[in-house]
């Protein structure tokens, strides 16, 4: 690594990666929560620090230099390595106080959750919990969360997972709208309904289209890709959809459709970064996570 990089404050080079990453200081600075001007002034101070020159400016943003795309490799190493030591020094605590940081999808943060993390407040009222409700995954090796609640098995190096069991789906639809439209007794009854499904995301179409049936984008007449949004559509009536079973069930306006599908589960995993897996007030919220998901499901 270069000597002179090592010498410089970290936090300036950690905005330098920042800005790198970013492409600009406002950027940057909302990545940081840093003001643009603190920003400017830490690449400039770097800048004299090195003796060189970071980033070629122009109307669209910053452009890293050729001395800047040298140093950026080793900038992220730094990252890397001072994450792995952040990680390790609060894996040492033995306390069972403190806070935990989960994060899950948005539907999940909504339907599964708030009642297993009200219990686990009861029982641990030492421990403080943090819920970042979010479909983008949250990078545990980088402390953005302490627990993860996945629909997916994590694959990430330095990750401890563990799976809890599957999530049941079924086709749906409001009672109104049964009630004015009618009831489907067969699947391709469904085309002859108003259809809810997803906008970008195609994966409704794939597997409607394996399983032979005639479905297409505009086979759905209302469209949306964030979950939590498609399940109030359904609910309000839009038409017929899917989602998870015990969600419809706690639902007393929303109609399990009984058609004879075989609808892909969701599996559920909790993941957790190796370095902090054992810390006590992790582990604690790690158990009673998982046992209160596995009895929902």
């Amino acid at each position: 690594m270069d000597k002179s990089l090592t010498h410089a404050d970290w936090s300036l080079i950690q905005s330098f990666l920042a800005v790198a990453e970013t492409g600009s200081l406002s950027a940057a600075a909302r990545q940081l929560d840093r003001s643009q001007p603190t920003l400017g002034r830490q690449i400039q101070a770097l800048e004299v620090e090195l003796s060189v020159s970071l980033f070629e400016r122009h109307a669209r943003g910053l452009k890293l230099s050729e001395v800047g795309v040298q140093l950026l490799p080793m900038a992220q190493q730094m990252h890397s390595a001072m994450n792995a030591f952040n990680l390790a020094a609060a894996g040492q605590s033995q306390q069972l106080e403190g806070s935990v940081r989960i994060t899950a999808s948005v539907f999940a943060a909504h339907h599964l959750l708030p009642s297993i993390l009200a219990n686990i407040r009861q029982q641990e009222p030492a421990i403080q919990l943090e819920l970042v409700a979010t479909d983008t995954s949250e990078n545990l090796l980088y402390r953005e969360a302490d627990i993860a609640v996945r629909m997916y098995r994590p694959e990430q190096m330095d990750i401890v997972s563990r799976y809890l069991g599957d999530v049941p789906l079924c086709f749906c639809a409001a009672k109104s709208y049964l009630d004015r439209a009618g009831r489907p007794e067969t699947p391709e009854d469904m085309f002859h309904h108003d259809l809810v499904g997803f906008d970008a995301n195609e994966e409704i179409i794939k597997k409607m289209q394996e399983k032979g049936w005639p479905a297409s984008r505009n086979s759905f007449t209302t469209r949306c890709d964030l979950q939590s949004a498609y399940w109030e559509l359904i609910r309000a009536g839009c038409g017929i959809g899917f989602s998870q079973i015990q969600v419809v069930e706690a639902d007393p306006d929303v109609e399990i459709l009984p058609l004879d599908v075989d609808i892909p589960i969701l599996p559920v995993w909790l993941a957790a970064p190796q370095a902090m897996r054992q810390t006590p007030r992790i582990r604690r919220v790690w158990d009673l996570l998982a046992e209160g998901l596995k009895a929902s499901l």
